[in-house]
């Protein structure tokens, strides 16, 4: 069994409302808490940052799927949210809300629309991020399908 080893290097010099660095592999970025918690809101923060670990595992997962089941598709975008509830100075990560449009080819079949649902379903439990925050953080997934409108 093979192990991947990440590593991120942070700087923080400051206090609670300065900035910091973050380094890891392709990424480097400042971060800072946001100013929606009273924060300086300068580069990115944590709950960005879950927020885009947990999409960008979402729909690579979906595209590989897709992929392996030999799913034609014209697009797949997605939106995603993040909810953070304050309450009493505790902050507490809810829920992140997946929103993939998946767009199908015109010729696509029903039984594809079915797949792609089907695909959308498991690539959330099959993502790594969703699985390592399961029992802490709701994910929800309000997925689309929809096949290209043929232009006759």
């Amino acid at each position: 069994m093979a192990k991947h080893i990440f590593t991120l290097s942070a700087d923080w010099p400051g206090g609670r409302n300065d900035s910091g660095t973050i380094q890891s592999g392709h990424l480097k970025t400042k971060v800072s808490i946001p100013p929606e918690m009273d924060g300086p809101g300068i580069g990115t923060n944590p709950d960005e940052m879950l927020l885009g670990a947990a999409a960008t595992c979402y729909i690579i997962t979906l595209a590989a799927m897709m992929e392996r089941s030999r799913l034609e598709k014209s697009s797949l975008t997605m939106t995603s949210e993040g909810v953070v509830d304050v309450t009493n100075g505790v902050i507490t990560y809810e829920r992140i809300i997946h929103n993939p449009q998946i767009v199908l080819p015109a010729d696509a079949t029903e039984a594809d629309v079915q797949k792609a649902h089907r695909l959308a379903e498991k690539a959330e439990s099959s993502c790594m991020i969703s699985r390592a925050v399961k029992g802490n953080v709701e994910i929800e997934l309000r997925a689309s399908v929809q096949k290209v409108l043929s232009s006759s």
